[in-house]
């Protein structure tokens, strides 16, 4: 198999060489063997590791990729896959997130707005931070911050989480992950409540919708540089 140095890597995707260093000692490529004067001897697998990292970061963030290539290169492919698995499903709720959102802009009227969730019962605080992956805290900073409005049950004063709320801690979670300020966040989420300013909100989510689009094609490329890595790899 012919050799490569980590220049030849690095120029590839125009990285530094330090970078290619880097990425080996983090385990997201194999490791390389080394010259009798310890010069580092990559090959075709190493240039195909780097390219499936690159990819998975395009589709799934630096922090996912990394486990999913540490976890490859030390052949433990379920745990590999169980990360990918992962990063659909986060993509498919995202989209019904959108497609809820949308039928609310449609369909904003006195009237409740009907939702794709399942279940009618009510969430606690704990419940729905597990349902979003998220901490509670995180869930009474959103309430905090405006963006949820939970009812109380009476007498013990615990949050009641209902559809809507659910649909709301959603949405919030949806443009957290954008980067979107928990005070823009509120903004939307009372636009979502009532009848004003839908036009803005249905250009910021058509926005969402093409990089949710850029995301699944993302993923799919990610997907043919993690096959073709482990076929050169055996």
């Amino acid at each position: 198999m012919d050799t490569l140095r980590p220049s030849d890597l690095a120029r590839e995707h125009g990285l530094s060489t330090q970078a290619v260093r880097n990425y080996e000692a983090e385990g997201f490529l194999p490791a390389a063997s080394r010259t009798p004067s310890g010069y580092r001897v990559y090959t075709e697998v190493h240039a195909a590791a780097l390219r499936a990292f690159l990819a998975l970061v395009a589709a799934y963030g630096h922090a996912a990729a990394g486990r999913i290539m540490q976890a490859l290169n030390a052949g433990e492919r379920d745990d590999a896959l169980a990360a990918i698995d992962r990063g659909h499903l986060q993509l498919m709720r995202d989209r019904e997130t959108l497609d809820a959102v949308r039928g609310a802009i449609g369909h904003l009227t006195a009237e409740p707005v009907p939702l794709r969730f399942s279940g009618s019962a009510p969430l606690t605080v704990g419940e729905l931070a597990r349902r979003l992956e998220v901490t509670a805290a995180t869930i009474r900073n959103w309430e905090e911050a405006g963006i949820l409005a939970p009812e109380r049950e009476p007498g013990t004063g615990y949050r009641l989480f209902r559809n809507e709320d659910v649909r709301d801690a959603e949405l919030a979670h949806l443009l957290r992950r954008g980067d979107y300020p928990l005070e823009r966040i509120a903004a939307v989420v009372r636009q979502v409540r009532t009848a004003g300013g839908t036009e803005e909100l249905a250009r910021a989510l058509d926005g969402w919708g093409r990089r949710l689009t850029e995301r699944g094609l993302a993923m799919l490329e990610a997907a043919a540089q993690v096959s073709r890595f482990l076929q050169v790899s055996g």
